[in-house]
């Protein structure tokens, strides 16, 4: 079995009502899958996080070292890939763009040898997860704080234990959103915070110290990534833990954050970091350090079906009776292809996610949704 050909998907829907987080506008969903096709017919499937024609691109330009290859030589092939272009980039879009590719490769070996991704990886530790809703971001043309605490009460009555509020634009605005969301969710529901790094250190500090009584389980990217000194200090000035990792490509880009104790808490991106191959990795340092680890998930069911394989694989961290388990970020900002691009959707039951038990990520494809979500030549990238 060899490698053929490689091909890139690039999908794209404007939005009726546009949203922002801290750090960017969301006008139009575009998100890129990674399709590797086998001379014997065997396809997989992966995805890449970031802006989607530049992430097509860039496979492209990997395809070369790809075709006539053994899609089973996984870490033989991530190598060679990071090692082409290690002189133009160590992450970013050489990484992201790596990250969907590997995912595929380890689809076609799934698919192989007849056996989800996980058992590949070790083993299933998990049929199942809890999931957390990701949503409120803010949105044109509504009050911010009552439209927010009516989203957030809909996931209650969905039966999600915990939520995620976007934060990052204004200290005494965010505080008043926090406050409405408790009230709207009760005391038990769990509440994170993500800033998508829109605060200075000072705004963040004090957002953190004035927000903790709310019962913040945790204080997502509260200031730039590349500010790792930021980090330490917020970690020591504020009492809510602290997590990060989206952007902090490979197990290098991770490398300093988890030695110098960053975060509390740490979040690769299976499509952003390295795709299977690098993710293994990235969870054996932050179980050397103590750190857990909880993916960061924005994308379609392709990415979403690729973080379910790898956390039903992900070793309890410490092992116990009854341990602690991982839980999977569930996106419900709207987005029409996302569950549309895969036959079978993957929809949460009162807040629980089951994990494929299908061969490779476990998940078919609907070529049909591809066509009709596909960029049109006079459709460019907003975000």
């Amino acid at each position: 079995m060899k490698i053929a050909e490689v091909r890139t998907h690039v999908l794209d829907h404007r939005l009726e009502r546009a949203f922002e987080s801290a750090s960017g506008r969301f006008s139009r969903r575009q998100h890129v899958l990674v399709e590797v096709v086998c001379d014997d017919g065997t396809t997989g499937w992966g995805e890449c996080l970031g802006p989607v024609l530049p992430n097509a691109a860039i496979v492209k330009a990997y395809a070369g070292w790809l075709t006539g290859a053994n899609p089973l030589e996984t870490e033989k092939i991530w190598l060679t890939l990071y090692n082409a272009l290690r002189d133009q980039g160590q992450r970013g879009l050489t990484v992201t763009a790596l990250s969907g590719i590997d995912i595929a490769l380890w689809d076609i070996k799934g698919k192989h040898f007849g056996v989800p991704v996980s058992v590949l990886l070790g083993g299933r530790f998990r049929d199942s997860v809890r999931a957390y809703a990701t949503g409120s971001f803010r949105k044109d043309g509504v009050d911010r704080v009552t439209d927010i605490a009516g989203e957030v009460a809909g996931y209650r009555r969905e039966g999600f234990h915990a939520v995620k509020v976007k934060i990052g634009f204004d200290v005494e605005e965010d505080l008043r959103v926090l406050e409405a969301v408790r009230e709207a969710i009760g005391p038990d529901m769990r509440l994170m915070i993500d800033a998508n790094h829109g605060y200075d250190t000072l705004e963040a500090i004090e957002l953190g110290n004035r927000a903790a009584q709310l019962g913040i389980d945790w204080f997502e990217e509260p200031v730039v990534p590349e500010h790792l000194a930021a980090y330490r200090e917020l970690r020591a000035r504020q009492p809510i833990p602290v997590a990060g990792g989206e952007t902090w490509h490979t197990r290098w880009g991770m490398r300093e954050p988890v030695e110098t104790r960053c975060v509390d808490i740490l979040q690769p991106d299976i499509c952003g970091t390295g795709g299977f191959t690098e993710m293994r990795r990235i969870a054996d340092l932050a179980s050397l350090h103590g750190i857990r680890l909880v993916p960061h998930v924005w994308g379609t069911a392709v990415q979403i079906a690729a973080s379910l394989q790898f956390m039903a694989a992900l070793p309890p961290n410490p092992p116990r009776p009854e341990p602690l388990e991982p839980i999977l970020e569930f996106d419900r900002t709207d987005n029409p292809f996302r569950q549309a691009v895969v036959t079978t959707p993957i929809e949460h039951d009162g807040g629980v996610v089951a994990i494929p038990g299908g061969p490779g990520l476990g998940i078919e494809i609907d070529r049909d949704a591809l066509v009709r979500f596909s960029l049109k030549d006079d459709c460019v990238q907003v975000r």
